[in-house]
């Protein structure tokens, strides 16, 4: 009988070993994976390494991130330029050309949701979507009541950009 009992028990320390290893693996995962509340949990951006090396580059790079941000700005209070997408671009610029410009963007208490929100998960929030939507149809819509005759054709053009525009958007993510 005890030769029986013998096996038995070789397989349940095998058995127990192998139960240990699991559990030791899976507490090492947990550990790994839950920052601890003094981490702070940092955003998904681009590393530094995606500064360009060649200094002529980054210069022009960091130009024109200037000049889209400052579009994007304008935009704000003007209805015609759309802040968004400049915004976006002189994120995606200064990713390429300044590290600081990059990082004081993407901290931004006005912008930097919105680009994080890009630069993660390529979304855009359902609230600017709605907005894009109308401004984009009251823009067609104006343009077909004022351009007649031979303008016709711009207007027609406007609202194909903006229907494939729309459809474009319509296929995001929401943030």
């Amino acid at each position: 009988m005890t030769t029986k009992q013998q096996p038995t028990l070789a397989k349940s320390s095998s058995q127990s070993k192998a139960t240990e290893d699991i559990d030791i693996q899976i507490s090492d995962v947990q550990h790994t994976s839950t920052p601890s509340p003094t981490q702070s949990i940092q955003p998904n951006i681009p590393p530094a390494s995606q500064v360009h090396s060649n200094r002529l580059i980054r210069w022009l790079f960091l130009f024109l991130g200037t000049l889209f941000f400052i579009l994007g700005v304008v935009g704000i209070v003007l209805p015609v330029l759309p802040t968004t997408p400049f915004v976006l671009l002189a994120a995606a610029c200064w990713a390429k050309g300044s590290d600081k410009f990059h990082h004081w963007l993407i901290n931004h208490r006005l912008f930097g949701k919105m680009v994080i929100d890009w630069q993660q998960k390529r979304a855009i929030p359902r609230y600017g979507k709605y907005l894009a939507w109308t401004m984009m149809t009251a823009s067609c819509v104006m343009l077909f009541y004022r351009l007649q005759g031979d303008w016709a054709w711009l207007a027609w053009l406007t609202a194909a950009i903006c229907l494939a525009t729309a459809i474009w958007m319509a296929r995001l993510p929401d943030a």
